[in-house]
């Protein structure tokens, strides 16, 4: 499926901005430049959905948990143009940015006509600092999955000298708002046939116990061996409670931290189906209430001489909210870039 916009379609605002905090670069997409391309590879992906009660037959069970090994494509292109952003508190805004495709499908079962896990057309935008509200230079993702959801994710990015650093990924259920308070459930064992889990099988070929505890172990297993010079980091949230983290290293500065305002902008928004009735959210069927992604852009030094190469890692967290639990739905992938 081609994102190719066609060639006169280009922004440019009406009438022209007079003035603008975004200077004119050679690079107004920053960091996310170096997304461009095709990516494609294998991942993972650990989900746990609701499950319908009322079935005939079938024992009483609110969940299910699914494992997947993944196919992906993840396609960018940039979008032409600069993108004017009327100001009232502050002069006009201009952003940049690089729409992106992407295809997941499952591997787990080896079919030759793979299932399709997830389709998701969306944005990434480098946006400059703001007076109004006073926050440093951020980028932000907006994605739409055909389920129901939507996502404004907001963050930062970042460039460190080596490889990434990946932190453990929960995957075990917790009471909504108390991530304090984990609820293990037994289809994580893997040792253990489970019905409703899939694979069902005790310790499913390809997936291992160290997958499912952590899902970022993946990450790590596939950089192994290999000599990371430099990444690239963004790192987005739909959270909109928590102040941005600091940038590290800062790129442009940002005014001084206590001159931030506690609040970014993000948020996810679900169908009526998704969201349930009220009380929400113990109502929901499957409320998509938090998203929480890092990307890491890395340039690989190429073996026994070869050219140094991108490669794209990350690791994204959805909780889903449903029977007064938060169920961690994560995500995780190693892509090479096949036509920058």
């Amino acid at each position: 499926m081609s994102m190719q916009l066609s060639n006169d379609f280009v922004f440019r605002p009406i009438p022209e901005i007079e003035e603008s905090t975004h200077k004119a670069s050679d690079n107004p997409l920053g960091d996310l430049a170096q997304l461009a391309g095709t990516w494609g590879g294998t991942g993972f992906n650990l989900i746990w959905r609701p499950h319908f009660q009322a079935q005939p037959g079938a024992p009483p069970q609110d969940h299910f948990l699914e494992l997947n090994l993944t196919n992906e494509t993840l396609q960018f292109n940039a979008i032409p143009g600069d993108i004017p952003n009327r100001g009232l508190l502050q002069p006009d805004l201009t952003l940049a940015g690089i729409q992106y495709l992407q295809q997941i499908s499952d591997a787990t079962t080896r079919h030759t006509n793979r299932t399709a896990l997830h389709f998701e057309p969306g944005m990434w935008l480098n946006m400059p600092p703001t007076t109004n509200p006073r926050e440093q230079g951020t980028v932000c993702r907006l994605g739409s999955i055909p389920h129901g959801t939507t996502v404004l994710a907001q963050g930062v990015s970042f460039v460190v000298e080596g490889p990434p650093e990946f932190d453990v990924a929960n995957t075990v259920p917790f009471e909504i708002g108390n991530p304090q308070n984990p609820i293990p459930f037994p289809e994580s064992n893997l040792s253990e046939h489970h019905h409703f889990r899939f694979p069902a099988g005790a310790h499913p070929h390809g997936i291992t116990q160290e997958m499912v505890d952590n899902p970022n172990s993946v990450l790590q297993a596939a950089i192994a061996g290999q000599t990371i010079i430099r990444t690239v980091v963004l790192q987005v949230s739909s959270d909109t409670t928590q102040p941005l983290p600091p940038q590290t290293p800062p790129t442009p500065p940002p005014p001084p931290p206590q001159t931030l305002e506690t609040e970014v902008g993000g948020g996810t928004a679900n169908t009526a189906f998704l969201e349930g009735a009220p009380p929400v959210p113990q109502n929901a069927n499957a409320n998509a209430a938090l998203v929480t992604a890092t990307f890491w852009i890395e340039t690989v030094q190429g073996p026994d001489g070869e050219p140094d190469f991108l490669q794209l890692q990350y690791t994204q967290t959805v909780l889903l909210n449903f029977n007064g639990l938060s169920w961690p739905h994560v995500s995780v992938a190693t892509l090479r870039n096949f036509n920058p």
